[in-house]
């Protein structure tokens, strides 16, 4: 039953990542060449899934110097354990913390999973890439593209938000997925 249950929460913690990239990617500024200009001048909003609301909690633009307080102020074990008390019906999502840079696109939904007492994060990651199609004769932009890790840490997703804070979107790639 538990496989079940988190199965389901994967599911919908992945619907809930889906939905955040159709409100918070919708409108974005293009990205400067200069590596630096564009660490000056990234500008970011975030959202939050709380499981038991059926509504996204839109932050709005945020602070880029606030993003890792917001993070680490979300009461991660506290809404697990609501979850866990919770019927199945009134769960809409797993907890999640999205955020967005306006700039170039690229963003992250963190969401946690699991026991109250052990939990994990899965760690989604959206950017604009480049792939190939038709049997790989032909390359197109696809805009939200995304790749997911589950088992993470807290650790684990404060470094993969500290690197999309700075733009190391090479870290990302590695640590998430090409």
């Amino acid at each position: 039953m538990r496989k079940i249950v988190e199965n389901k929460f994967c599911f919908q913690t992945t619907t809930c990542f889906y939905l955040i990239l159709c409100i918070l990617f919708a409108g974005c500024l293009q990205a400067g060449k200069d590596h630096k200009k564009i660490a000056d001048t990234m500008n970011f909003r975030a959202s939050f899934c709380d499981p038991l609301k059926p509504e996204i909690i839109e932050l709005g633009y945020i602070a880029q110097d606030t993003i890792i307080d917001h993070f680490e102020k979300i009461a991660w074990k506290e809404y697990l354990q609501k979850m866990a008390t919770a019927k199945e019906k009134e769960i809409y999502y797993s907890p999640s913390f999205e955020v967005e840079n306006n700039n170039n696109k690229n963003g992250l939904a963190i969401s946690a999973v699991g026991d109250p007492d052990n939990y994990e994060f899965y760690i989604f990651y959206k950017r604009p890439k480049k792939v190939k199609t038709f049997f790989g004769l032909k390359e197109k932009i696809e805009e939200n593209y995304s790749t997911d890790i589950q088992g993470q840490t807290k650790a684990d997703a404060l470094d993969c938000l500290k690197a999309l804070l700075r733009n190391d979107t090479e870290y990302l790639s590695n640590k998430v997925g090409q």
